[in-house]
């Protein structure tokens, strides 16, 4: 009978071990790193500044991610991702709009908006006075030829009282928008201001510019975004919750501290920094956007977003007609 005390004293701590040690074992599984690959929109700029930011201190690494950027085939984010060649990707709500609205649509979902409202409109020449939409007439307007390119500017020039048919299309070829302008190749370009309107106060040339977004609710969409796989989506909720948890921790500190930020971006990409002016100029506009009007990054505002996708209805600018809150969530956003 002595010997009976002993021997279960031996079991239960042989037995705690094995279900401490097998304890490990899982959470080592659930914590191993996943490797994410995220494809650009462009080459990288400031409107990535927050993935880069959560990459160089760690914010990543901290929720067990590996996160890779690629940059865009020739037919854009929305093909990688809908393949899942790449699980997360940069997009925006007007060109998301064709990878949704058809027949099949490609399996990709908007689980980000990376700045809250547009910041795009109409540049030009300060001296040629183009202050309002119905002053492009009988200028030289740059142009993509993308039908909802040319359906907004029809838009807003026709609000003002003008008539698009008098504006002269040229095509848009221009990889430097003060450039363009500068030597007089173009009258009027579509812009994002965050760049080519801090590069013209960078250059110091003197501009008109008018916003979408103030001129028409409507226009005040989201671009860019954040896209997933939906597949990848469904399989790893809580990575994708992970990773825009840490994203949203690289956007906040960028927009607290827009010149450290951006020298943790030039430090990612060094050939930024011939550009370092300009990448101070935008990083401390688009610093001031991420958030704008929200307490939490990332949130897409439902009736923004069936606004300008009504929009696109009535104006037969999609094949298949979109859905109410077809094509986006905020599940996957920290709270």
């Amino acid at each position: 009978m002595k010997f009976f005390k002993p021997f279960w004293s031996y079991l239960g701590i042989t037995l705690l071990l094995i279900l401490v040690l097998s304890g490990c074992a899982s959470n080592s599984q659930n914590t191993k790193t996943k490797t994410i690959t995220v494809v650009l929109d462009w080459t990288p700029n400031t409107n990535h500044t927050g993935m880069y930011v959560a990459k160089q201190k760690g914010y990543y690494k901290k929720n067990h991610l590996n996160v890779k950027f690629v940059q865009p085939p020739k037919d854009g984010a929305e093909q990688l991702v809908a393949s899942g060649k790449a699980q997360i990707g940069v997009s925006a709500q007007d060109t998301f709009a064709g990878a949704i609205a058809r027949r099949n649509p490609l399996p990709i979902t908007t689980i980000a908006g990376i700045v809250q409202h547009n910041t795009s409109g109409i540049m030009s020449r300060k001296a040629d006075g183009i202050t309002a939409p119905k002053k492009m007439m009988g200028k030289r307007y740059a142009t993509w030829d993308l039908p909802i390119e040319q359906a907004t500017i029809k838009q807003v020039v026709q609000d003002d009282g003008g008539s698009y048919g008098k504006i002269k299309k040229i095509p848009n070829n221009s990889t430097d928008e003060v450039a363009t302008l500068r030597a007089k190749q173009a009258d009027a370009i579509w812009v994002f201001y965050g760049w080519a309107g801090e590069n013209a106060q960078v250059k110091n040339f003197p501009i008109n510019y008018f916003s979408f977004r103030s001129l028409n609710k409507v226009f005040d969409y989201y671009t860019p975004t954040l896209i997933g796989n939906d597949r990848f989506l469904k399989r790893n909720s809580q990575v994708t919750k992970d990773f825009l948890k840490a994203t949203a921790e690289g956007y906040h500190f960028a927009s607290k501290h827009p010149q450290t930020a951006a020298n943790l971006l030039m430090a990612a990409v060094p050939e930024l920094k011939s550009n370092r002016k300009l990448i101070y100029a935008s990083q401390r506009y688009l610093s001031k956007q991420y958030s704008l009007g929200t307490d939490q990054w990332g949130k897409i505002d439902a009736q923004r977003w069936n606004r300008f996708y009504s929009w696109l209805n009535q104006n037969h600018l999609v094949t298949q007609q979109l859905k109410k809150d077809q094509g986006f969530t905020n599940r996957y956003l920290s709270k």
